[in-house]
């Protein structure tokens, strides 16, 4: 089954590397006063590696510099060496707290200013932080890179005095209520809270998330962070690196100018490498409301950087990756596992070795067989090693998947970010790359007796509540109650601030160059005799190939009562073809470096593809054969769809699916509109193998099909490579029958029962229109903007920055060719469901009647109409480009269309919108909470409720 549960993380992911270095003298580059080259590393012809130079500010700031000429946008990243390990006992969640508060404006930047300014630039931004480190980035037009400068500038050397207590409570709140999302109301979301607390021990700096406990949140104020940001904000203790369209001389006399006089931190040294230590086997037993059980074993190994770590990593593949490693092929095959796999999770300090297994629903999920079944497959792998032939697949992916790591700016910097931070050298792809070559059997044999064959271990049973006889076995092991330390309450005359002395005047913006042009690709057409068309773009950044099939066979075109077929007959194709096994076609995949995978939508099938240019041939040879030659054998259709079942069963546990399916039901009745594409459980168990057959041979044809192809070939090229699909014939798929959606005349409360749910999806629904690219449904667009539509809208602002309500608050417009809904969404703290209620009433009144401010259309302008330099940048955002032109019929200069329908828009013709479909009292509400609590709640706002039941 496909990703049921997506706790495993990608184990061969390339980090980039260096290829040569030149080192510092001052002749080699002409740099400013203060500055230091380090090293520069130039492309070599024919090496995977990104270019680069590194630099040192005399304050300790390092700086890594890679141009790309190849779109008109920069990419900046700002990394601090500093994440929840650097973090004490009883103050945990600080580095991930401080990720937030670093938004909330600096000494020249006005509260949420960072947020509104980039956002205005046409930008998008964000910030993440880990155990080992933070970092905050931003992709902006590469006239914007002055100002993002000044601005991450301003907040490394002048945070502290607009840090207020006031800021500081509401972004507790904003922390609590992500925590709450992201962990306490989400199934599974803490089972690694309860690992970590398992494999270490008490203090060790990944006994705790980066989340933190509420409880140490509770206990600090405003000055415990200002001494968190004092001891490891410093620019010694910080990499920035910026890729992308830049004049490398300029910009490094900008972060010159603007960071360096920011004095230096306390020095920071390295933490010691800290593996767990384990003398025993620990069982460990958590319940949450779920359906299906999992057990997780782990067993601490190393740290980031070992030499054992890629054997590792490939013992991981050998046994959990995909539909050749042996978990899928004993417990996911044989159907005695839903879903299992492995992964190394490694950091800084330690990593852990885990397999999983997840039990099926209704009672069959009973984890000690599944754990024994587990402990079967590693001794299976301790009589039979790995073989040479699997880890030649295990070196294409690699070699493949460090080329498409190169196309975007945003994936390249990451990289050299993120080993420099940890490695001191920015580009590792090629050591990288050599370190999985040298791999041998002998060596993964090693690492797995060295680390895994009979040494204890971490097993946990996260089974549903009151169904303890499902867990492998009794608990022997708790996580003990925290021990901490007297809270020591810091004054404000403790902190020692450094300020910068500067010959400039901070407090003004930099002026922005003139605007950049982003340009539409240059596109060409191909019209096939079967009735198929294409639409495609060369690009020569990488040597690369994407290639998008869309097939009239989508879960609209199924019947009702049989929903989910569509999905069901992709993933079947998936399953092996008359010729090959699908461990053979994977196995030819992987040594190729080339995905394949087929997916069900709502209108179409799409068959995706993407290989290295030099094995395109090969890899559309194997789409040939899985298109026209499925196997669809009985006992891969039975295990499919009982994994289908079991995946709808984990999907629809979520708050987030309850809403959305509530959301169907509410506003498009008995119409199919108001169907999940999962399918329910009844349709899916209906479903038969003859049902497939005949849905592929229905709709499986050329006739309205659609090809997308974006990379390193011309349009002379594709057509010899593709004639195989320009011969196919077939008949036109059966037409759709159109839907009858009948409007709502009265407004409800719909509420959906999640039982002791400790937060609450509210939202606010109504029927819209359907797709258009230039008419009212795009000029609706643009009136939301300001009302739902970025993070500093009104909604957002009131929920989330004001009323601390809820981590994020939006609403949107989702459209398709036959139909369209508004929704005003935001998942709330339980007892802030009534006035979050209220509070979106007033935002959605206030706007319909008054519309927007002029500076509001003024920032609508600015943000909308500069966001072209960031959507032609890599393949599969072009190849959405061209899917929606194919899609939805479209002019080619469709964005440009819009682009001119931003600049002339007026206000009275949004403010008109905005009356015509922000009216709240327009609108159904959904809840999704404990009703039993929130009943008595809704009543007062007295308006009819509903007891949703929702179709599963």
């Amino acid at each position: 089954m496909r990703n049921i549960w997506l706790g495993a993380v990608s184990l061969l992911t390339i980090s980039a590397c260096s290829s040569y270095t030149i080192p510092s003298v001052p002749f080699f580059s002409s740099v400013p006063d203060g500055v230091t080259l380090i090293e520069e590393v130039s492309q070599t012809p024919d090496k995977v590696m990104i270019p680069y130079s590194k630099y040192e500010l005399d304050n300790g700031l390092t700086v890594i510099l890679s141009p790309d000429h190849s779109d008109p946008l920069v990419h900046v990243d700002v990394t601090y060496h500093v994440g929840s390990a650097r973090e004490e006992v009883g103050k945990s969640g600080f580095a991930h707290f401080f990720e937030h508060m670093m938004f909330q404006g600096s000494e020249n930047v006005g509260d949420q200013e960072h947020f509104r300014l980039i956002t205005e630039a046409g930008g998008t931004l964000n910030g993440t932080t880990n155990r080992d480190r933070t970092n905050y980035f931003q992709t902006v037009p590469s006239n914007q890179l002055e100002k993002v400068l000044w601005l991450e500038s301003d907040r490394m050397g002048f945070l502290l005095d607009a840090v207020s207590q006031h800021k500081f409570e509401i972004q507790r709140d904003t922390v609590k209520n992500e925590r709450a999302q992201g962990y306490d109301n989400r199934p599974y979301g803490l089972m690694w809270e309860r690992m970590g607390e398992s494999i270490y021990p008490e203090g060790h700096p990944y006994s705790w998330q980066p989340i933190g406990y509420v409880e140490d949140l509770d206990r600090v104020d405003v000055n415990d962070l200002k001494a968190f940001f004092l001891r490891w904000y410093g620019p010694n203790n910080a990499v920035i690196t910026i890729g992308g369209d830049f004049d490398e001389d300029e910009t490094l006399a900008w972060i010159n100018q603007y960071f360096g006089s920011i004095p230096k931190g306390p020095e920071v040294e390295k933490a010691p490498k800290e593996p767990a230590v384990l003398t025993e086997d620990r069982y460990v037993t958590l319940e949450d409301r779920i359906q299906q059980p999992m057990v997780i074993v782990g067993w601490p190994t190393e740290y980031r950087g070992s030499e054992q770590q890629v054997s590792l990593d490939s013992l991981a593949n050998v046994l959990g990756g995909g539909a050749n490693g042996l978990l899928y092929q004993r417990l996911v095959k044989t159907q005695k596992a839903v879903d299992a796999g492995a992964f190394q999770d490694c950091a800084e300090l330690a990593c852990t070795f885990y397999v999983y297994a997840m039990g099926a629903s209704g009672g069959e999920g009973d984890l000690t067989p599944l754990y024994e079944e587990l402990m079967d497959t590693l001794e299976v792998f301790s009589n039979e090693g790995a073989e040479q032939e699997r880890l030649d697949q295990i070196t294409g992916m690699a070699e493949a998947n460090a080329v498409f790591a190169l196309e975007s700016v945003r994936g390249k910097v990451t990289q050299l970010a993120s080993n420099q931070t940890f490695y001191g050298q920015p580009d590792r792809i090629e050591t990288r790359l050599n370190q999985i070559r040298e791999v041998s059997p002998v060596s993964i044999m090693s690492v797995y007796q060295e680390y895994l064959q009979g040494k204890p271990k971490v097993t946990l049973s996260v089974i549903p509540r009151g169904e303890m006889d499902l867990a492998v076995q009794e608990a022997n092991f708790s996580p003990a109650e925290r021990t901490l330390p007297e809270y020591q309450k810091i004054s404000a005359d403790q902190l020692e601030q450094r300020r910068a002395i500067d010959e400039f005047d901070r407090s003004v913006m930099p002026e922005v160059a003139g605007g950049v042009q982003a340009q539409m690709p240059k596109l060409y057409e191909v019209y096939f005799d079967n009735g198929a068309e294409l639409l495609g773009t060369k690009t020569t950044e990488t040597p690369t190939v994407q290639i998008e099939f869309y097939l009239p066979a989508g879960e609209r075109h199924v019947a009702r009562g049989k929903e989910g077929l569509a999905n069901l007959t992709a993933s079947l194709l998936e399953e092996g073809t008359q010729q090959r096994s699908l461990e053979a076609l994977k196995a030819e995949l992987d040594k190729l470096g080339s995905n394949i995978s087929v997916s069900a939508g709502s209108y179409s099938t799409s068959i995706s593809v993407s290989a290295l240019e030099k094995n395109l041939t090969p890899t559309l040879a194997i789409v040939e054969e899985i298109l026209f030659e499925p196997k669809f054998a009985q006992a891969d259709f039975d295990r499919l769809k009982q994994q289908m079942l079991e995946g709808v069963i984990y999907r629809h546990q979520t708050p987030n699916w309850l809403a959305s399916q509530a959301t169907r039901q509410v506003i498009f009745g008995r119409s199919l509109f108001s169907r999940s594409r999962d399918g329910t459980e009844a349709s899916i168990a209906n479903l038969t193998l003859d049902d497939v057959t005949e849905f592929y041979n229905t709709h499986y044809t050329p006739h309205g099909a659609q090809v997308v192809v974006v990379g390193d070939i011309d349009r002379k090229a594709i057509k010899q490579e593709l004639a195989f699909f320009s011969n196919w014939q077939g008949e036109v798929s059966p037409l759709l029958r159109p839907q009858v959606v009948k409007p709502l005349t009265e407004q409800k409360i719909y509420l959906v029962d999640k039982p002791h749910a400790p937060q609450s999806v509210v939202r606010l629904v109504r029927k819209g229109r359907s797709f258009d690219a230039t008419g009212e449904t795009y000029l609706t667009q643009l009136a939301n903007f300001n009302l739902a539509g970025n993070f500093n809208s009104r909604i957002n602002q009131n929920l989330r920055e004001d009323k601390g309500y809820t981590y994020g608050a939006s609403g949107y417009l989702a459209a398709n060719r036959e139909v369209g809904i508004i929704v005003f969404n935001a998942q709330v703290r339980a007892n802030a469901t009534v006035a979050s209620i209220e509070e979106l009433q007033k935002e959605l009144a206030l706007f319909s009647e008054k519309g927007l401010t002029e500076s509001e259309l003024d920032f609508l302008r600015l943000a909308v109409g500069q966001q072209d330099a960031l959507k032609y940048e890599t393949p599969s955002q072009k190849a959405a480009l061209l899917s929606n032109i194919l899609t939805y019929s479209l002019d080619e200069d469709y964005l440009q269309q819009r682009n001119r329908i931003v600049e002339t828009v007026d206000k009275a013709t949004l403010d008109k919108l905005a009356n015509k479909w922000f009216n709240p009292d327009d609108y159904q509400i959904i809840v999704v909470g404990d009703a039993k609590s929130l009943m008595p709640e809704l009543e007062k706002l007295d308006i009819p409720i509903e007891e949703l039941e929702i179709i599963r």
